[in-house]
């Protein structure tokens, strides 16, 4: 194919759906010559996931174009990265990298043979590379270094030198590795940056550098390999598929951090070239989509249901998965996959003096206590369709405060402005104020649903009796601090809520335990066993 591409039709294929290139004149310059030489490198950390395919996808695209391309496995970045790696796994993680790898570009039809595989410390570790890390360190300061690394090294109060290092080896591995080009994700941009501006200092020449948009996780930030409920892993089963699917974040019309949406865009389409919605017939049924901004127009007008994209995303995506899942059968790759990544549990016994229940102060398990959500009772004064979203309420709800708060619900399917009209209900106050459809929702109205056809939802209940702004607790966490505002990053109620559920009784729980105020429990009407969201 690419013998029969001219250099701009080849431009267009390496540039289509990047976000941002640096560099561009370099480009078209060397493909008007010669094929462009272009590697990706990834830190042999956490174990690959499906956002994985992202990349995948446009390495196929790079070799269409004729590209050379070379996959760095960073097992020395690994290291040196707060040590997400530990010195003794780090060659076992390579394996497993590079065999699961392989197996996804084989899953989406890419010849191995036309690329080269290298191992970070296969060079890195030469006498000429070693100098040069020397070379870099004397020119670049401690506040480039650590701004370059802010969105890729992980970030803790007392820093290592180690992460002061990473930024300057990824600039290096540029001349080391022969290429004309980095491909990488948007939030190595600044790394990117440093490279262009440190490497002519050493006699090296500034590359041009390829950047991929950040995929949305499931829970509709970054998917990450270290939060389990925002990634799908790519050995999980068909059973695990379908239940991260149901949780992810997929709001009707909503196309922002939209993770599911996301992957139709960036893996589904570039390696098929369209994508079928599957769907009762009653629904209209099964459609197939030539291009993306159609099936995005359609979900942003809500003629593509939620339930009906996850399911035609979870067909496809389980065809990527099975070659995978199949090649990992073998006993040296399950025995490969459990002592490149042992289970903690059976490694470690857990740090001292972990508490078990709600108490305690500082650490992960505070943050992730369920007393960090700012839960309280709200009364609806008033309910009105969104200006511009037949799908959506706009409400006026009492809090306890001196105004009013504004929410936007996606309630018009399922519950009547009459029913909701002076209703009780809950809300979760703490979130970050969200845009949708151009009006600031300044709170989250829970419910309870469940999925299927059709989608049930039903608003969550306080105690009779309830007054505006009365606080609403999980029981055991009753003494616990409300944090001022929930932190996105970080992801606290994306987490907490996987355990929100409704019992078989009709009671909100949380791990078992009622949530409640101090007149009673919170409970729904009919929706035994559903999610609350």
């Amino acid at each position: 194919m690419a013998d029969q591409l001219s250099p701009d039709e080849k431009f267009d294929l390496i540039t289509r759906n990047l976000q941002e290139v640096l560099g561009e004149e370099k480009l078209k310059q060397v493909l008007q010559e010669r094929e462009l030489k272009v590697y990706w490198g990834t830190a042999t950390t956490g174990k690959p996931h499906v956002a994985y395919f992202v990349p995948m996808s446009k390495i196929a695209d790079f070799l269409k174009a004729g590209c050379e391309v070379t996959i760095l496995f960073a097992d020395l970045h690994a290291y040196l990265d707060n040590m997400k790696a530990p010195w003794e796994l780090l060659e076992l993680r390579v394996k497993y990298y590079e065999q699961v790898i392989k197996a996804m570009l084989e899953s989406i039809g890419v010849p191995l043979e036309k690329l080269k595989f290298v191992k970070g410390t296969d060079y890195q570790l030469s006498r000429e590379y070693t100098l040069d890390v020397y070379r870099l360190s004397s020119m670049v300061t401690e506040h480039d270094a650590k701004k370059a690394g802010a969105e890729v090294v992980k970030q803790v109060e007392h820093p290592l030198l180690s992460g002061l290092l990473y930024p300057g080896l990824q600039a290096l591995d540029e001349e080391y590795l022969k290429v004309d080009a980095q491909f990488g994700g948007v939030d190595q941009r600044k790394i990117f940056t440093l490279a262009e501006k440190y490497l002519p200092s050493l006699g090296y020449a500034k590359r041009a550098h390829l950047m991929n948009p950040m995929v949305p996780g499931l829970t509709g930030a970054k998917m990450s390999s270290s939060e389990e409920e925002s990634k799908i892993d790519l050995l999980d089963s068909k059973e695990d598929v379908k239940k991260k699917l149901k949780k992810a974040f997929c709001e009707p019309g909503n196309i922002q951090n939209n993770g599911v949406l996301s992957f139709v865009k960036y893996v589904l389409f570039p390696l098929r070239g369209e994508f079928c919605i599957k769907r009762d017939p009653k629904w209209g049924g099964d459609k197939v989509y030539t291009v993306f901004e159609e099936v995005e127009k359609e979900f942003a007008e809500e003629l593509i249901h939620p339930g009906d994209l996850k399911a035609s995303v979870e067909v496809a995506l389980n065809q990527l998965l099975e070659p995978i899942r199949k090649k990992f059968e073998s006993p040296e790759l399950r025995k490969l996959t459990n002592t490149a990544y042992p289970d903690p549990s059976k490694t470690k016994a857990g740090g001292k003096g972990a508490k078990a229940g709600g108490g305690g102060g500082g650490g992960d398990d505070d943050e992730l206590a369920p007393s960090r959500l700012d839960i309280r009772v709200g009364k609806i004064i008033s309910v009105e369709k969104h200006p511009d979203a037949d799908s959506l309420y706009l409400e006026k709800i009492d809090v306890g405060e001196a105004e009013p708060r504004t929410v936007v619900s996606g309630l018009v399917a399922y519950v009547s402005q009459e029913d909701l009209q002076d209703r009780m209900v809950l809300l979760l106050c703490n979130l970050k104020p969200q845009k949708m459809r151009g009006i600031e929702s300044q709170a989250m109205l829970l419910c309870a649903s469940i999925e299927g056809e059709p989608r049930r939802v039903e608003p969550l209940d306080p105690p009779e009796g309830s007054s505006p702004g009365e606080q609403v607790f999980v029981e055991g966490y009753e003494t616990g601090k409300a944090a001022d505002r929930l932190n996105p990053k970080k992801k606290v109620w994306e987490k907490l809520q996987v355990d929100l559920k409704i019992s078989d009784e009709c009671v909100a729980q949380w791990k078992d335990k009622q949530l409640m105020t101090k007149l009673g429990q919170i409970t729904c009407k009919t929706l035994k066993g559903g999610n609350i969201s």
